[in-house]
């Protein structure tokens, strides 16, 4: 019986097969230590059978729960990560480059979970924060900003000193 994040390739003929998978809370609970804990995710897999290898298209869409980088608090942000992966056939399991996996002879079913688990994650902004609402105003938690901005500081600090010889470096080139 194949997993749950996998697919079945005895009896594949060459052709193009869709095929849907819904990743939620739980797939994430399977992975040591992820970034992400709680998501909603749709993911579509075009497989494109050739002679020689496999073609997979790989789109997934959704949510997953972050935390913001400037308030702290949790959000749902939406994600959205298109990929095209190409499996063929070798000896043994490897991975020559991201987009590349040689998988061995006897293998049934090709599991995907690992490659949903790094899509989602590479599609992961760098920054995180609240979305603005439609008036351009912050959603993060006011009593947050209100405390941050109770540290920032205001104005220019004083120059140091020892800048000085290294800005005149900079003006004479």
């Amino acid at each position: 019986m194949p997993g749950l994040y996998s697919i079945p390739l005895a009896g594949l003929k060459e052709a193009r097969y869709t095929y849907e998978f819904m990743i939620g809370d739980d797939f994430f609970e399977g992975f040591e230590g992820p970034e992400i804990k709680k998501g909603e995710f749709r993911a579509v897999v075009v497989l494109q059978k050739c002679s020689t290898h496999l073609e997979l298209d790989i789109v997934i869409n959704g949510r997953a729960e972050v935390m913001c980088d400037r308030c702290l608090e949790t959000f749902y942000m939406p994600l959205t990560s298109a990929n095209r992966l190409f499996v063929k056939q070798g000896r043994e399991w490897e991975e020559e480059d991201p987009d590349m996996v040689t998988m061995p002879l006897d293998e049934h079913e090709l599991d995907l979970s690992q490659f949903f688990y790094e899509y989602i994650h590479l599609a992961l902004p760098i920054k995180r924060i609240h979305p603005d609402d439609g008036d351009g105003n912050s959603t993060c938690n006011p009593d947050m900003i209100r405390k941050l901005n109770e540290h920032l500081l205001h104005g220019e600090a004083e120059p140091d000193p020892r800048w000085d010889d290294l800005k005149k470096l900079t003006r004479n080139n």
